[in-house]
């Protein structure tokens, strides 16, 4: 019986092993291509030229706000907010715009987004291309000029792109703010590094890092960071430097990662695994024998990302805009940290998932935002 209960325990041991080591290595994958996981199921007319996309029913397509069709063979399309009863299994949204020259036909593969502008120019911008020289090589960036004394740096999240910061951009042109869009390495824009791994804005932040320089040496005297999941991550640790204190003067975050570790329980839970099985993770990214076996090449140190846990060293004021039923970054995180720094941390919640605030409601997302730094960083 003891031989027994030994075998089990081993063969438990090995597969809790075997799946911390799986969630390390799916978390910091390199970057893959878009998924184009559904299908145009028909395409409606008006009189007027206005057309309808059929959609498959499912909790994305039926989801409150606006947002985009990337498609399989190019282009985007933009989809209205109203959702169109087409029967118990089907819907239909309303284009709004699209991509130069595409053409909708039933059968298509598309994916959904809550990334609604591929460029700057798809969002009224007026941008140009540029590029920051960074540790890991030559990052490119988009520039929107404004004043020249202050600045926005826009920073995107963990496998997404700097198109989705334009929604942010909008904001900051408001206001009048230069904005830098930025890419950082082992990104789909950015330079490869190594074997292509994320290591979860650590080695990232020090490619942000020299966008704030940039905008130094180019008369910026205040910087707002626009920091999106982990891109918020990215932020919060600039913020945190001795040597940015008086040039970053106010962040604002949108469904930022404050605790990795909680972050990777909840993203197990998402993939129906259970939330506990995200510690067995942790080992695989901290340590360095592990962290190598993994392929991340130095080991990541997670406490230095626990914003609950270093609340008393933050110093720059945060607006954080976050949904209530974000399933990758627990919003209960952003509610603790509003609680333990109310002196520093304004909080907005949308009904809204991970980063989809500004979908759900793109107008209260503009006032908040706009408001807020027109008190803290009055022009």
């Amino acid at each position: 019986m003891s031989s027994r209960l030994a075998l089990g325990a081993g063969i438990a041991a090995a597969a809790a092993v075997a799946t911390g080591w799986v969630i390390a290595r799916r978390l910091t994958a390199p970057v893959c291509p878009r998924t184009f996981d559904l299908t145009i199921r028909g395409i409606e007319h008006d009189d007027d030229g206005t057309q309808q996309i059929v959609l498959d029913r499912s909790a994305n397509t039926t989801a409150g706000g606006i947002y985009s069709l990337w498609f399989d063979g190019g282009g985007w399309a933009q989809l209205s907010a109203a959702v169109l009863e087409r029967g118990p299994t089907r819907i239909a949204r309303t284009v709004t715009g699209a991509s130069p020259g595409l053409s909708l036909a039933a059968g298509e593969r598309v994916s959904w987004s809550g990334i609604h502008f591929a460029t700057p120019a798809d969002a009224g911008l007026n941008a140009r291309d540029i590029t920051i020289d960074t540790p890991a090589g030559r990052c490119p960036a988009w520039r929107i000029d404004g004043d020249p004394s202050t600045w926005a740096i826009h920073i995107h999240g963990l496998g997404s792109t700097r198109a989705g910061t334009l929604r942010g951009v909008l904001a900051a042109t408001e206001l009048g703010y230069t904005s830098l869009v930025v890419t950082y390495r082992n990104t789909d824009e950015g330079p490869r590094v190594g074997n292509g791994r994320s290591t979860l804005g650590y080695f990232e932040t020090a490619d942000v890092d020299e966008a704030l320089g940039y905008a130094a040496r180019r008369g910026a005297q205040q910087i707002v960071l626009f920091g999106w999941s982990m891109g918020a991550a990215i932020a919060l640790r600039l913020a945190a430097r001795p040597r940015h204190h008086g040039l970053i003067t106010a962040l604002v975050l949108d469904s930022p990662v404050l605790n990795w570790t909680e972050t990777i329980k909840a993203n197990c839970a998402r993939s129906g695994l259970p939330a506990a099985a995200g510690v067995l993770a942790v080992p695989w990214l901290t340590l360095r024998p592990l962290a190598r076996m993994v392929g991340v090449p130095e080991p990541l140190p997670l406490r230095s990302f626990d914003w609950i846990a270093r609340a008393a060293e933050l110093t720059t004021p945060m607006l954080i805009l976050h949904g209530a039923h974000d399933d990758s970054a627990p919003i209960g995180l952003s509610q603790v940290l509003q609680r333990q720094r109310p002196d520093l941390v304004t909080l907005e919640t949308f009904d809204a998932g991970h980063t989809l605030t500004w979908n759900t409601d793109s107008a209260r997302w503009r006032v908040a935002v706009t408001d807020w730094l027109a008190t803290h960083l009055p022009t």
